[in-house]
């Protein structure tokens, strides 16, 4: 959530962090502002809006460096320029951009307050800069010492960044529970929450940990502890490129992130498989064979889409593996007192590898003495280098809010977890084989899908309908319960079309009184052994002249679905990676349909790091 962007060097910050703020959009925001420093004062501009609108607002010259953006999440305020980050102090010298909350904002903002300070906004940030201002009045002696003082009294989550406009050879950044990095360039260096800011300028990149500040100037940077104890970083090289964050020739990120899905799943898969003795090389887990085969049970945690590729992920492993495995929400799970077990191996999903909920579970299991791998997109993130091993995906940069093309190579990622425990354990080298040869199979699968919605448009017309209707039921047995739930998940998080998804063989316990003719159901009935039982589940809601949609191997006679987006096959452990395509081509036609905004629907950010 919100993003952050900052600029010291030569050249006149405005054009860089507008270019910045560009790349941050995807992460979902409301506002958007920068500030920059010019002889002696800050020039400042915002808006309740787009960065397009933030551009098209700034003065012909506004010059200056360094320079600070922001885009905003509302949570202390309304959206409003007035609410909308660079916030200042009265004297209008000191500019702050900030992720997170301040837990003892009103606290502070009453101790301000009686001390005679003004606020301009509703917001826990500009608290910062009042605190700020305050140190300086006290005595501090530079930017650095203000921002320590300052910092020492705030409770809660914050990666931020600040200016001085009498100071204007620095910016001073700081990190707890919210992503800070470091862009170091030739003689220029930036700061951003999110390495997407930063691909255009330069590839060498130094993460910050929680309690660590740095300062910034032209000629390099140094980090510190908040008692200014110096710390030894070493720069990290990120391996996105600016052309996998461009839209290019697509009418949106959603769709072209959808289409990449055989080369994302390509570069999941490569130098991964080893045709010689069937199983996966996964180098990075930092797990012998011996402490492999020690655990006795597997549990997965992430949040949102990740949740739902975790409950495929525990099924992949119990079936391929035979250990014990399940699945549950991050954001639950840190508030439970959990028990946590040495033989257990956990495992956090997150694409962002900073989602909030998710960091905080890897911490407390963790303090608890627990193994914890990770599952993760992007390099560096905050979860991967809190992990113990892992696994990236490589699914490249992705812009759209809505997962797409991480959700199916983090599906790949859990078939080549569970392979390789299957295979140190009790799985043939020909069920190595058999699921080697699906996982070769997938990308020109999932391209035959592309294809044939291309050649017909059969999806496109379906997501048409479901459009116009108020609510759709999702339902699934067993592996198509959780592609199930992640079809309703992408269909009201694009579309804002109400949808609930539950297992079909609950339907007959309470959801069977929805089922009319203005509800209709899309059905997961993939050809395997609970196909009998899923037709019956389909028999039900047809006898109650309930609409169906099905997804299934082959055509399904009428009595059964009004529609049957026939999808091809792979082992059943598979489907569910192919079964997903086709709702997320569903939740994208809805959204269209409507008018809605695809990439970046209301509400929602692409990274979540507020609780």
């Amino acid at each position: 959530m919100c993003g952050i962007v900052g600029y010291v060097g030569a050249q006149d910050a405005a054009p860089i962090l507008l270019e910045g703020l560009g790349r941050l959009e995807y992460r979902g925001y409301d506002s958007a502002g920068l500030a920059v420093a010019s002889r002696g004062a800050l020039k400042i501009r915002k808006v309740s809006g787009r960065v397009a609108d933030l551009a098209a607002d700034l003065p012909a010259r506004f010059k200056g460096s360094p320079g600070i953006g922001h885009t905003r999440w509302a949570t202390h305020g309304e959206p409003s320029v007035e609410n909308a980050h660079p916030h200042t102090d009265m004297s209008g010298r000191i500019a702050v951009v900030h992720n997170g909350i301040i837990e003892n904002a009103d606290e502070l903002r009453a101790k301000l307050a009686a001390e005679g300070v003004q606020f301009a906004s509703q917001t826990d940030t500009e608290i910062v800069a009042h605190l700020i201002a305050a140190a300086y009045a006290a005595g501090a002696g530079d930017l650095e010492q203000a921002v320590r003082q300052a910092l020492r009294q705030v409770v809660g989550a914050y990666g931020l960044a600040v200016i001085d406009a009498e100071r204007p050879d620095r910016i001073v950044v700081a990190r707890n529970g919210s992503p800070v990095l470091l862009g170091i360039g030739e003689k220029e260096m930036f700061v951003a929450s999110d390495v997407a800011a930063l691909v255009g300028h330069t590839r060498q990149v130094v993460y910050l940990d929680d309690g660590e500040l740095a300062t910034l100037t032209a000629g390099g940077y140094r980090t510190f502890t908040i008692d200014d104890h110096a710390t030894a970083k070493s720069p990290s090289t990120i391996d996105w490129d600016v052309v996998g964050a461009e839209i290019g020739d697509h009418a949106h990120y959603l769709v072209k992130e959808i289409e990449e899905q055989p080369r994302t799943l390509e570069r999941t898969l490569r130098g991964r498989l080893d045709e010689r003795f069937q199983t996966a090389h996964l180098g990075g887990l930092n797990l012998s064979i011996r402490e492999a085969r020690e655990f006795r049970r597997v549990k997965i945690l992430g949040c949102g889409s990740a949740a739902y590729a975790g409950e495929l992920g525990a099924q992949l492993i119990e079936d391929l593996a035979r250990v014990p495995a399940g699945a549950e929400a991050a954001s639950e799970f840190r508030y439970r007192n959990p028990v946590v077990e040495p033989d257990t191996l956990y495992v956090a999903v997150s694409q962002s590898g900073e989602t909030v909920d998710t960091l905080a579970a890897v911490q407390e299991l963790q303090r608890k003495g627990g193994r914890v791998i990770g599952v993760v997109n992007v390099v560096g993130s905050t979860i991967a280098r809190q992990c113990d091993g892992g696994i990236y995906i490589h699914a490249g940069p992705e812009m759209s809010v809505a997962a797409t093309k991480s959700f199916t190579s983090t599906l790949a990622a859990f078939a080549l977890l569970a392979l390789h425990l299957g295979r140190i354990r009790d799985l043939s080298p020909t069920e190595g084989r058999r699921i080697i040869d699906g996982l070769n199979a997938l990308p020109a699968q999932i391209a035959e899908i592309l294809d044939e919605e291309r050649r017909t448009g059969a999806i496109a017309e379906v997501a048409a309908e479901l459009a116009q209707r108020r609510s759709v039921l999702f339902v699934g047995r067993r592996r198509g319960w959780p592609v199930a739930r992640e079809g309703a998940q992408k269909l009201k998080e694009v579309s804002y079309v109400h949808a609930e998804a539950y297992p079909s063989a609950e339907l007959k316990h309470g959801p069977l009184a929805l089922v009319s003719p203005e509800l209709p159901t899309v059905a997961v009935v993939p050809d395997d052994d609970l196909l009998d039982k899923n037709t019956s589940t389909l028999a039900e809601i047809r006898a109650r002249r309930g609409p169906v949609v099905a997804l299934a191997h082959r055509e399904l006679p009428a009595d059964l679905a009004d529609r049957t987006l026939v999808i091809p096959r792979n082992e059943p452990e598979l489907d569910p990676i192919l079964l997903s395509v086709p709702l997320q081509l569903l939740a994208y036609h809805a959204a269209l349909a409507l008018g809605r905004d695809v990439d970046r629907p209301r509400n929602l950010a692409k990274s979540v790091t507020v609780e």
